[in-house]
């Protein structure tokens, strides 16, 4: 496979382009709290064009605009300054786009506007879907029309850069229960010696620690959350999704580089993609549960940031999609116990130009499905099994938030597989709408769903045109 792989990037290159695991009530913000709170889910202006955190017009204390906000510094540290060109405003639509596939040439895309940087979505049996937003909001879609009220209910969340109010998911036994869980960024209750507050800094306690919580869903809001399981380190962004076998993956990001990147450290959460049971304890058949030195919740490590997690409908494996820096993008197959390389191997460059590594793969580190080179800023990920587009099915879809690193380059990319699982064929999408896409579902009506990553961010539902 290697040998095929391998060849499969020259030919595109060439070709184009963290315990506690009691439940511990999550403190809860009074509804008149969650009201007041809408100002920090909305900027108090606008930032202006290519604005980025630190830099004029990017508010204090809110996530940038940028690539997704804090994996770059941008500028900063020997990397090249992004260029300022924003996102051109969404028209009210319905927006007619096309296809290369014939059968779904014409396409519908219906747009809700109002969303302030979002990050994923949960389809409510009633049709209603449940929208996080980084910054620390939950908001609820019904009937095509954002709810201009917040969703009472969510604990504190620490929003800056790649943290803060990550990704929802319903138990698949929600009709029953009623449960939601999300993960988040909470504030680390850091302390000095004194009793006061700690600053973090290099070497120092984290400023916030990546959280899993489950609440119930009383058909408004979200009552009695609580906290299942708490990173003890800093990582970045997290995606969560059940498997088939009924737990619960979840994505802690760390994008280091070096030697002494967290990764490939088996003590450290960053970079690692969990499994948890649904009451955040440790399953006893996770691969590394009482090996010293590792993590019991570890089910796989090497992972940069992992922003889009599937299960394949036909096969039942977890497909992971990855963002890489500067190139290195890649979908994984997920195996129980694998390593998958970063930072030790990469098909990717450091923002300011030098190689990740010399070394695109070695022994013992597993290759991906699918990869990009230049980075599109891979994001969500779905599979399409619906019958509104029965020449799309069996086919992959990825948001990425722009290509080669440049601004208005954002896209959703189809992928068709052979029988085997194989690439052979990408179709990039939607390009013209100049959007970055942060996630990519299939509802179960059939259609597909994005969000876009920005300040004036929309949910857009994808039609066929007739």
């Amino acid at each position: 496979m290697a040998t095929w792989f391998r060849g499969a990037i020259v030919g595109a290159v060439l070709g184009f382009a963290f315990v506690l695991t009691i439940e511990t009530p999550a403190a809860q913000q009074p509804p008149a709290a969650q009201v007041a709170a809408a100002s920090t889910c909305r900027p108090a202006q606008a930032p202006g064009p290519g604005a980025r955190a630190g830099q004029p017009g990017a508010r204090a204390g809110q996530p940038p605009a940028g690539r997704a906000g804090g994996a770059r510094a941008g500028g900063g540290g020997g990397n090249p300054p992004p260029i300022p060109w924003a996102a051109p405003p969404l028209p009210d639509g319905p927006i007619m786009v096309e296809s290369a596939v014939v059968a779904h040439r014409k396409l519908r895309l219906v747009v809700t506007k109002g969303l302030f940087h979002p990050w994923g979505m949960a389809f409510l049996p009633d049709g209603n879907i449940l929208v996080t937003e980084r910054p620390g909001c939950l908001r609820i879609v019904r009937n095509g029309v954002l709810d201009p009220k917040l969703v009472a209910g969510l604990p504190p969340i620490s929003a800056q850069g790649l943290s803060g109010l990550m990704d929802i998911a319903l138990h698949p036994r929600f009709a029953e229960n009623k449960f939601v869980y999300l993960t988040y960024h909470k504030p680390a209750p850091a302390t000095s010696g004194s009793g006061a507050p700690a600053v973090p800094g290099p070497g120092g306690p984290p400023a916030r620690l990546a959280t899993l919580a489950r609440g119930t869903w009383d058909g408004t809001a979200l009552t009695g959350v609580r906290e299942l399981f708490v990173s003890d380190g800093t990582t970045e962004a997290s995606r969560i999704v059940f498997g088939r076998d009924g737990m619960i993956y979840m994505s802690l990001g760390r994008s280091q580089e070096g030697a002494s990147a967290p990764s490939q450290d088996p003590g450290n959460y960053g970079g690692k993609l969990l499994r948890l049971r649904d009451d955040g304890t440790v399953p006893p058949d996770n691969p590394f549960v009482g090996r010293a030195g590792y993590k019991p919740e570890i089910y796989t490590l090497g992972h940069r940031n992992q922003l889009g997690l599937a299960v394949n409908p036909e096969t039942g494996q977890l497909w992971a999609s990855e963002q890489g820096p500067n190139g290195g993008d890649e979908i994984n197959i997920i195996e129980a116990g694998k390593n998958y390389g970063w930072p030790v191997v990469s098909y990717g460059r450091s923002y300011p130009g030098p190689r990740v590594s010399e070394k695109p793969w070695q022994e013992g580190m597993e290759q991906p499905v699918v990869a990009w080179i230049p980075s599109i800023a891979l994001s969500g990920m779905t599979f399409y099994t619906g019958d509104k587009f029965p020449g799309w099915q069996r086919n992959v879809f990825v948001g990425g938030l722009r290509q080669g690193e440049s601004p208005r380059t954002g896209q959703v990319q189809r992928i068709e597989f052979n029988e085997k699982w194989e690439e052979i064929r990408r179709e990039p999408m939607f390009t013209s709408l100049g959007q970055r896409i942060r996630d990519v579902r299939q509802g179960p009506d059939g259609y597909l769903y994005l969000l876009t990553e920005e300040n004036d961010a929309a949910l857009i539902r994808v039609e066929p045109a007739n």
